[in-house]
């Protein structure tokens, strides 16, 4: 059945995505398939209202209620450009799908909404004094109605307002089936939160990556860049066990005290303890050779040097090899701080997508972030490969005019062999020499941040105001 799915106006590349993952984990979509989407009559591609097709009412009230992006999935019972186009739809639906919510032993309330428009108390009560054609036999209920109705007009608004163009009006009156809880992101909200590092995950969108990952009961999240624990929650909310690991022995064992650490998150929000939280490094992972294929998911936010640098132990004497290996005698091993050297992205990608093929189940799924710089407000779309993943989705944010971050979601689709180990290495060498010289240390901090010749001259950066698009599209 065809479902009008309402949107909220933001993050648009994310809306779509974030919909089909939570498909594949009610059960709604195979492997390798897609949901069908359609647009509705004179709709921009970046309108908020999309019909999209769906086998059951109860695949559609699960999908919304657990997405953050979907305002409201709704059983369309007519629309039209007029409200005589709209009754005529309305009186044209079949009975046997209309009269069972209209019956006298029911409550019900019905609620007018526009996008692009301000519509006032006395207008959106006209407008329903207008369905007086609908039978309705059964009792208001504003607070706690079983069913919900929803009256939703969209008009030209005559002026550019920085919303996907609408050519004509259209109004859609439907019976609410489910919707995101967007409760969730004050409460999770990062200014109530215990414990707050400068690379915190939003909550929105850290309840998005783990939509993405499939995060639910009885899965097992692992990030191995986990800070101060913002995406793991999230994950926990979802009810998956989670793991964590980072660099920094300050971050997961000490943080601010003894109440104010990552475990101190996880106790805020009542939600389950992570199983392990680890110091280790990405760049050397801690697992016993022949351990393989442990997480259902791997979710991360990987340094990429604009807010922060990555680090990897060794230190840059060791490294250079001006001084060799040491032990740390054992009365200075609980205070002492490993030396650390820079970590550059594409060495981190790299060693990122490595772990990923060994620890993860087939199936599984990796979700991280991944900066591009943008030209001619455009992007390059090429990005990391590895034999064992495929890509399915990639969801740009954009941050600024010079950069913005695309999240990446990749399915294991085979399992890690050594041959494979040596194709990803001649990949990697690939990208890193093709692709993403600007990827190594420093290059994406200074091209993020530094005023070239161009941008200093009056009217002639392509980054000025001026030349900001009319439609702002996906900077919402």
């Amino acid at each position: 059945m065809w479902y009008l799915c309402v949107f909220y106006h933001r993050l648009l590349d994310y809306r779509i995505a974030e919909v089909e993952s939570l498909a594949h984990l009610f059960g709604v979509l195979e492997d390798g398939s897609a949901l069908q989407w359609k647009l509705p009559l004179h709709h921009h591609p970046d309108s908020p209202f999309h019909f999209v097709y769906l086998p059951s009412e109860d695949a559609a009230r699960n999908i919304a209620n657990r997405s953050i992006l979907v305002k409201g999935m709704y059983e369309l019972w007519g629309e039209g450009s007029s409200y005589d186009e709209l009754e005529e739809a309305i009186r044209n639906y079949p009975d046997e799908n209309k009269l069972p919510y209209l019956v006298a032993e029911s409550t019900f309330k019905i609620t007018v909404d526009s996008f692009g428009k301000i519509i006032s108390f006395q207008e959106q009560n006209d407008r329903i004094r207008g369905l007086t054609y609908i039978p309705f036999k059964g009792r208001v209920n504003l607070k706690n109605p079983e069913h919900k109705f929803w009256l939703i007009e969209t008009d030209d608004y005559g002026s550019n307002n920085g919303l996907p163009p609408v050519v004509q009006k259209r109004i859609f009156f439907g019976r609410e089936v489910g919707a995101a809880d967007r409760k969730l992101l004050p409460t999770y909200q990062l200014k109530s939160r215990t414990y707050l590092g400068p690379t915190a995950m939003d909550a929105e969108m850290a309840f998005l990556m783990a939509n993405q990952a499939l995060a639910t009961s009885g899965k097992l999240v692992y990030d191995p860049f986990v800070g101060t624990g913002s995406i793991l929650v999230a994950a926990a909310h979802f009810g998956a066990m989670t793991m964590g690991a980072d660099i920094d022995i300050r971050v997961v064992r000490d943080g601010r005290g003894p109440d104010c650490n990552v475990w101190s998150n996880f106790e805020q929000y009542q939600l389950p303890m992570p199983i392990s939280l680890l110091r280790a490094d990405n760049n050397l992972p801690p697992w016993r050779p022949g351990l393989k294929e442990v997480f259902d998911a791997i979710i991360c936010d990987p340094p990429y040097g604009v807010r922060a640098g990555g680090r990897k132990s060794g230190g840059r004497k060791l490294l250079k090899g001006v001084v060799g290996p040491y032990t740390v005698p054992d009365d200075k091993r609980t205070d002492h701080i490993p030396s650390t050297a820079a970590y550059s992205l594409v060495e981190c990608v790299h060693d990122l997508l490595d772990l990923a093929a060994k620890m993860l189940v087939l199936g599984g799924r990796l979700v991280y972030f991944y900066p591009v710089l943008r030209e001619d407000d455009s992007t390059d779309t090429h990005f990391p490969e590895h034999p064992c993943f495929k890509l399915i989705a990639s969801c740009e944010q954009i941050l600024s005019f010079r950069y913005s971050r695309v999240l990446l979601t990749m399915v294991k689709i085979g399992p890690y062999t050594e041959e494979i180990a040596e194709t990803a290495r001649l990949k990697h060498l690939e990208f890193k020499e093709n692709h993403v010289k600007w990827l190594e240390e420093g290059n994406l901090h200074a091209a993020v941040f530094s005023q070239s010749g161009d941008d200093a001259a009056a009217g002639n950066s392509k980054f000025s105001k001026d030349s900001k698009p009319k439609y702002r599209g996906k900077y919402v």
